[in-house]
């Protein structure tokens, strides 16, 4: 299980992450190709005082561009796009980005289950969804969406995670393709570079 299978078709890869999540990406993050096919969504649960800060954080690591997504953004592949604090985050079928400030999902909004599902609805196979560390069982709904879609889904290895909750519950409850700790992860994003 936690080889991965590097014949993934790949347009979009959703990481979601809680608590302990940003530090995962701050690892991820400076050892990505820097040109890829895909796009790259960001959701992190996160409080509203970091609003602007994120963006910087994260742009700072890479030289991949890094854009917090507004909305009616379009979806660019080769950019990492970041969830806003404080709302739901849908792609739309003509690939466009729509922010929800609907109730909360889990206690959560942004939800990783909102946009992971909305994600597999648009990208079906050739999504990948990845779930992060964190303290609550949001994500593993939207990682169920995006395997009976056909994408791939990804949990990093909950002994690695500063709170493996929520790769935990997603173990245990929903169909995962690839159990990771954080140097396969890179490995299994870059590998999904590769011309198919």
């Amino acid at each position: 299980m936690a080889e991965s299978k590097l014949t993934i078709s790949c347009k979009a890869v959703v990481i979601g992450g809680s608590a302990g999540g940003l530090d995962v990406l701050l690892k991820v993050l400076p050892s990505l190709s820097t040109s890829f096919s895909f796009t790259v969504i960001i959701v992190l649960h996160r409080k509203n005082s970091v609003d602007s800060t994120l963006e910087s954080l994260l742009a700072s690591r890479t030289k991949i561009p890094v854009k917090e997504v507004e909305d009616k953004d379009q979806i660019s592949p080769g950019t990492i796009y970041i969830a806003p604090a404080d709302y739901h985050l849908l792609i739309e079928p003509d690939l466009t980005f729509s922010l929800d400030d609907s109730e909360k999902v889990n206690y959560s909004r942004p939800s990783l289950d909102v946009t992971f599902e909305s994600a597999a609805d648009v990208f079906g196979p050739d999504l990948v969804g990845i779930l992060l560390s964190g303290a609550n069982a949001d994500g593993t709904q939207g990682l169920v969406a995006v395997k009976k879609a056909g994408g791939t889904t990804v949990v990093q290895k909950p002994e690695t995670a500063q709170t493996p909750f929520m790769p935990q519950q997603a173990i245990a409850n929903a169909p995962i393709d690839s159990i990771l700790d954080i140097s396969e992860l890179i490995a299994l994003v870059n590998s999904l570079n590769k011309p198919a």
